[in-house]
């Protein structure tokens, strides 16, 4: 519920503020003024008020005193010091205290009318601004939709409907949110069919102008940075989109300076494959051409395993010389205290330190299975406000922040995003079929709706080991997860609403990587 435009303003001058409190009427402001604290406390218990405007130095109750006791009357009051003090301390006081505002006199009835808006009618006009903003750009991105759109000019839409996503989520504009939810379903469906035209292609093609893709992160991003310091810290936050980046990015601003680029991920948009590709530089079908002790088709869970290995191979290539590599893979606190004690010595040397941070995608995960962690990240919005909360309090952020005091240049990536699944979608296939919900490998396999996933003939084609010669790979689009018919209920009731990755959505697929500049000082 909004404030009153009622003002309360202590002062033992009082009389002195005629010009300023007939100001504030005039602009549709109710005033009432008190020479002390303890009227002024009497006032407050008769009726409410929007904001109280009070000087330092009073007789009797001094303003820090009374605003202390204001405080304990209504925690969320806002309390601006209007005052002739100029001392130094007084400010920090003040602002220590969490002061609203701090004026010091004289001030001219603007500098109030100034304040007091911001403080009663800020988030409402912030509001009214987003809402404008986002109707005139909801039309233009609206009149896209059709247009031929190269890889660019989808990463400039993802991002913007990712930015407008977070701003429109922490703001009470739910028809504004249902027309973005709307816009993205649109897009999501048009990002399906322009990647099922031209990913092949991009593999396939080497004229073609194709995106940034997992297995360019260490030629394009990470050797740049290691030739011009020497050393780099590498971050992997397994399962990270691009709205999740968005609400930590201002948190490590406060030490760095960013600078964000984007990437598409290689198909399927799964761990297995996107971060083997990341940490090796090399397609899934190439990997298991040249390091076949390092992969497994019919083991997933244990095809991440060589990752360090793989980014030495990698460097050797890409710098022609043996780079040292330290690398950690964080699964629990546990692993964070530990990688902390060891994390200053690895930054002290020259060479690569690879850290891979695997909550995010145990979150998404383990929502499914667990019915608190459902309830807590219920929506997209909860679990952007989850990520914002644990990393705040994350090994991850300790790290980096290591890493700022030892001037160790970042860059920090994750490998795929995460969809909020919705629609199932029915495919046939034979029982050795891979149980995967947004993609899967198969004989005869195939979707009941065509247009629910892109279908793969030939896994080559897709940068994909061979399997049997009849082989198929479906990829969901959208925010469809596969189910079968003989299991649609059971697959419904269990799947409906989860957050999932492996298949085709702008979500999954088009990704940060930033890299993270020390600030001096």
């Amino acid at each position: 519920m909004p404030r009153p435009k009622r003002i309360l303003w202590v002062d033992d001058e009082v009389e002195s503020l005629t010009s300023q409190v007939l100001f504030l009427e005039a602009q549709g402001f109710a005033v009432e003024t008190a020479t002390n604290g303890d009227d002024a406390l009497v006032l407050m218990q008769r009726q409410p008020y929007g904001v109280v405007l009070l000087d330092e130095q009073m007789p009797g109750r001094r303003g820090l005193e009374l605003f202390s006791a204001i405080r304990a009357m209504d925690q969320a009051m806002p309390v601006v010091m209007v005052t002739k003090s100029e001392e130094a301390d007084t400010l920090k006081d003040a602002i220590g205290a969490e002061i609203s505002d701090y004026l010091v006199k004289p001030v001219n009835p603007r500098q109030i009318l100034s304040v007091v808006t911001r403080l009663l009618e800020g988030d409402r006009i912030r509001q009214q601004r987003l809402s404008r903003d986002f109707a005139t750009r909801f039309r233009e991105l609206e009149g896209r939709r059709g247009v031929g759109l190269s890889w660019r000019d989808w990463v400039e839409l993802v991002v913007e409907l990712a930015e407008w996503e977070v701003r429109l989520g922490s703001a009470d504009e739910p028809g504004l949110q249902e027309a973005l939810r709307t816009l993205q379903s649109s897009v999501r469906e048009d990002f399906g069919k322009f990647l099922g035209n031209n990913y092949a292609g991009w593999l396939n093609d080497p004229k073609a102008d194709r995106p940034p893709l997992s297995v360019d992160i260490g030629a394009e991003f990470l050797r740049p940075v290691l030739e011009q310091h020497g050393k780099v810290l590498l971050v992997v936050v397994d399962c990270l989109r691009l709205d999740q980046w968005a609400v930590i990015r201002p948190i490590i601003s406060q030490q760095f300076d960013v600078e964000t680029a984007h990437y598409f991920s290689i198909l399927p948009t799964a761990t297995p494959f996107a971060r083997n590709a990341i940490f090796s530089g090399l397609f899934p079908a190439e990997l298991k051409s040249r390091h076949p002790q390092w992969w497994a088709d019919q083991d997933e869970a244990s095809l991440n395993a060589h990752e360090a290995e793989l980014l030495v191979e990698q460097l050797k290539d890409l710098t022609g010389r043996q780079v040292p590599v330290h690398y950690e893979k964080v699964f629990t606190a546990a692993d964070g205290e530990v990688l902390l004690k060891r994390l200053p010595a690895a930054l002290s040397k020259p060479g690569v330190t690879a850290l891979v941070f695997n909550f995010i995608d145990q979150l998404t995960h383990g929502r499914t299975e667990n019915s608190t962690l459902f309830e807590v990240a219920r929506d997209t919005p909860a679990l952007r406000s989850l990520t914002r909360t644990w990393f705040e309090r994350s090994p991850l952020l300790d790290a980096l922040r290591e890493a700022a005091r030892r001037s160790v240049p970042v860059l920090l990536t994750t490998d795929h995003g995460s969809i909020h699944c919705h629609t199932p979608a029915t495919v046939f296939a034979k029982r050795d079929t891979t149980s995967n919900l947004r993609y899967k490998f198969g004989e005869d396999l195939k979707s009941q709706d065509p247009e629910a996933a892109i279908s793969v003939d030939d896994l080559s084609t897709f940068g994909l080991p061979r399997r049997t010669p009849s082989t198929r790979l479906l990829l969901a689009t959208g925010d469809r997860f596969f189910v079968y018919p003989t299991k649609l209920r059971e697959y419904q009731a269990r799947y409906r609403g989860a957050f999932l990755h492996g298949g085709v959505s702008p979500e999954e697929v088009v990704l940060p990587i930033a890299l993270l500049t020390p600030r001096r000082g």
